[in-house]
């Protein structure tokens, strides 16, 4: 288990996986978060999902869980691995509506690239992230993250093309910032 200020990183259980489908069914995380068309998730998709991790060797995913009443609240993980170059690439949720933008994500970022760092022999950390999704931009730029590239028109949402921006921090700099 992992610990931060607010948030514990554990692993998914089978038990996180109804709570899971209703937070991924939420409008907001499916607006921000799926780059698919935005089509209901089901408990039997998600078992497949679930079923499918415990055999990949390059993916580690998290339940996040609060501190002080270990309620699950989202999920977040290196989503693919690649060890020869050095890169993981990371995802993260929060699906509890009372959670967001109270700086669980944040945290739940910083335990993650923690593990990361400490555990992994990786020199960058990346993700992708909409570029209206200012929200997790911010807490991103807070985590250490910096804006690599923009991929222009990629995501179609709400009828509208949509730009992808590319963030990563690199080792050294993760450091570094520990260090202020």
């Amino acid at each position: 288990m992992l610990i931060g200020k607010k948030v514990r990183l554990r692993g998914i259980t089978e038990k996180d996986l109804p709570k899971a489908v209703e937070y991924m069914n939420d409008p907001e995380v499916i607006l921000n978060l799926i780059t698919r068309i935005p089509y209901p998730v089901t408990l039997d998709r998600e078992k497949k999902w679930y079923e499918s991790q415990m055999e990949n060797q390059d993916t580690y995913n998290f339940s996040i869980e609060t501190l002080d009443e270990g309620l699950y609240i989202g999920g977040c993980g290196v989503n693919r691995l690649d060890l020869k170059n050095g890169v993981a690439v990371v995802g993260i949720f929060i699906g509890h509506k009372d959670y967001r933008g109270k700086g669980y994500g944040t945290d739940a970022m910083n335990v993650l690239l923690d593990f990361i760092f400490n555990q992994i022999n990786v020199n960058k950390v990346q993700l992708n992230v909409f570029a209206f999704n200012e929200r997790a931009i911010k807490s991103y730029k807070k985590c250490g993250f910096v804006e690599e590239g923009r991929l222009r028109q990629v995501i179609f949402r709400n009828g509208k093309y949509r730009d992808v921006i590319v963030m990563g921090i690199l080792r050294e700099e993760y450091f570094n910032n520990r260090k202020k």
